[in-house]
């Protein structure tokens, strides 16, 4: 049984797309034929000795957290992650890394601990605007030359809304002007004030476009000064990006649910810790699966009782309970991250079936490993 490495990161990005990865980020196939066959999947947070240890020769590491990413100019066996490369590819293994676009897909890992939870999501906390930057038009233009300027805008890249193209709005008022010396107006004479029925024309363009939609509507506009507005549109939040905001069947008393937290994820050192009043009632939950602190103020502005997230740190974690009412519920990184190991493994394993065997590796990379 076995699945050639590309068709398996065919499955991974259309499932994780690389483009929602953050521009800093490492991900996709870092090393591995995808050309070759391979037999198995193994499923962890990070690419350990001991996770690597466990994948069969010939397999596949899916990992979330990029093996290279900070500082990296080497792979030389004499360093700790260089060896980890060579020991990788001298056995025919592959490692794939899925990070912050696993991070912001629909379902992502913050779906996967959400459902974890035992929470019913019901929108992203952060989102990813749904498309490119887009800019709105306003062209004032006498009412006999509008459909040339329109058709202008279209052929530069004006007027696209999903699968539809030539979209634009109109209405006729009066424009005003008075010409003064030095001016060769196309319509009316230096020194007397014009009236003239004109079209507001309005389209949207992408921001990308702004020079070739400028360009082409002077080109097409009769007037020495053409009149028009260039408005940049807000993003249009889709259903990707970081974090999600879900409900509980019922609710609870906070105390109730930092228990659950506990029993739902893997034990750490770490453990659990909450801040906020313990007998307060939890219905609403906003999560972020990894450390989330930089998204205090999205948690605190999503009519949510709790957020629960990884990493936190003490001042921001202070300054956010000084000034907001939602109680904070701290993970481990990896206990936060591991859910999605399963959902990973879900995605492949509803692709390929029996034809490629894919575990979740168990061991536990927490860093923080002795307790007290």
């Amino acid at each position: 049984m076995s699945a050639r490495l590309a068709d398996v990161i065919a499955v991974l990005d259309a499932a994780y797309p690389p483009r929602l990865a953050e521009d800093w980020d490492s991900v996709g196939l870092v090393c591995g034929d995808p050309d070759e066959p391979i037999d198995s999947v193994t499923v962890a947070v990070d690419a350990t000795e001991s996770v690597i240890s466990e994948v069969p020769e010939r397999g596949l590491l899916l990992a979330h957290h990029p093996l290279l990413l900070r500082g990296v100019d080497t792979v030389a066996a004499s360093t700790a992650k260089g060896a980890l490369i060579h020991r990788l590819i001298r056995t025919g293994r592959a490692l794939f890394t899925a990070h912050t676009n696993a991070d912001s897909a629909s379902p992502g890992v913050s779906d996967a601990l959400a459902d974890a939870l035992g929470l019913t999501v019901e929108g992203v906390l952060s989102p990813v605007a749904a498309g490119p930057d887009l800019d709105k038009w306003v062209v004032f233009v006498p009412a006999a030359d509008a459909e040339a300027l329109r058709a202008a805008l279209f052929a530069a890249g004006a007027g696209r809304i999903g699968d539809y193209s030539h979209c634009s709005w109109s209405v006729t008022g009066t424009g005003q002007f008075l010409p003064h010396d030095g001016a060769s107006p196309a319509i009316g004479e230096v020194g007397s004030v014009e009236r003239v029925a004109e079209d507001r024309v309005e389209v949207i363009a992408p921001a990308r476009l702004r020079s070739k939609i400028l360009a082409a509507m002077r080109a097409a506009h009769p007037y020495e000064e053409p009149a028009f507005d260039i408005i940049a549109l807000a993003p249009i939040p889709g259903h990707v990006g970081i974090g999600r905001v879900g409900s509980l069947a019922r609710p609870e008393p906070l105390s109730a649910f930092v228990s659950r937290v506990c029993t739902a994820l893997p034990a750490t050192s770490w453990g659990v810790r909450a801040s906020g009043d313990s007998d307060a009632m939890v219905s609403r939950v906003a999560v972020c699966g990894g450390a989330g602190d930089s998204l205090l103020g999205a948690a605190a502005a999503a009519d949510v009782q709790a957020y629960v997230t990884a990493d936190l740190r003490h001042h921001p974690a202070d300054e956010h309970r000084r000034a907001s009412d939602v109680a904070l519920v701290d993970v481990a990184h990896w206990a936060s991250e591991f859910p999605w190991c399963a959902q990973a493994a879900d995605v492949l394993r509803r692709h390929f079936g029996d034809t490629l065997p894919v575990r979740v590796s168990t061991v536990r990379t927490d860093p923080w490993n002795v307790e007290s």
